[in-house]
């Protein structure tokens, strides 16, 4: 008897027998936190078991979802904000979304991504699980957690920044932070991700940069300067909680949005790969 044929992809044979998988993305359900500014996320059973019975006793059940495509674990794509009427590389944005669909940068051009990420662990580089609500995470917090973990973001990496602030999922008005304030990256802390040449970067709120307390989503500066200025997808809502008590600062990082012809961002179902 042949023995088995053994692989000869190396990325099949890199990977562990037995590979741990942590999720990193929110569960969907309706009531759950989201931005005033989008559509919030509704589920429910269009059609129910004993609605219909075939003629051999079997059922079936399905269901209706409506969502924005900026609500729960999410992707922006390039389409998602402009700065005086220009995406990024210069595209006109109202001649792009003429239509009612992005001609340029929409979100089915998004690219899965199969990388290394890194977790920066601000809230653990300042000793405390969840950081104060209108923090400005900052270019010295992300040194400080990369030294912490031993890792830090280069070229082509996704960058995962950890608030804490996941840990009020569960409480919408808390997790909005609109009077509290909530915890994100500033420009100065956008600004050395970028020049790290980083793919993507993600946070564990609503809107990955620092929300002022009592300021909402008024202006939003990093968006600005990671979307237009330089091409850097951004990942908000964020589950990074399982991720830290791993210990594990580098890892796998596999996502795949949705290609949602002409939009400006994808639900997604991000995860961490790793021994």
């Amino acid at each position: 008897m042949t023995s088995p044929q053994q692989s000869t992809n190396p990325l099949l044979d890199a990977l562990p027998a037995d590979p741990r998988i942590v999720e990193l993305g929110q569960p969907l359900f309706t009531g759950m936190p989201c931005s005033p500014n989008h559509p919030g996320f509704r589920m429910t059973l269009a059609r129910r078991h004993g609605d219909m019975v075939r003629p051999d006793g079997g059922s079936a059940s399905n269901e209706v979802i409506i969502t924005g495509g900026h609500v729960g674990t999410h992707i922006d794509a390039l389409s998602h904000v402009s700065h005086d009427g220009k995406l990024h590389g210069g595209a006109d944005a109202a001649e792009a979304q003429a239509g009612g669909a992005f001609s340029v940068h929409g979100a089915e051009h998004t690219p899965a991504m199969v990388t290394r990420g890194v977790l920066l662990d601000v809230a653990a580089a300042h000793g405390t699980g969840t950081l104060p609500g209108g923090y400005g995470v900052s270019a010295d917090d992300l040194e400080r957690a990369a030294k912490l973990g031993g890792a830090e973001p280069g070229r082509g990496d996704v960058a995962l920044v950890r608030t804490g602030w996941a840990r009020k999922f569960d409480d919408a008005v808390a997790y909005l932070g609109k009077e509290s304030g909530v915890p994100g990256i500033t420009e100065d802390a956008g600004r050395w991700l970028a020049e790290r040449g980083v793919r993507a970067v993600g946070c564990d709120t609503t809107a990955c940069e620092r929300i002022p307390p009592g300021a909402g989503h008024s202006v939003l500066p990093v968006h600005r300067l990671l979307l237009v200025d330089n091409g850097i997808y951004i990942m908000e809502h964020l589950a990074l909680e399982d991720l830290a008590a791993t210990g594990q600062h580098a890892f796998l990082f596999v996502v795949a949005p949705l290609r949602i012809v002409g939009g400006t961002g994808s639900p997604i179902r991000p995860i961490a790969v790793m021994a």
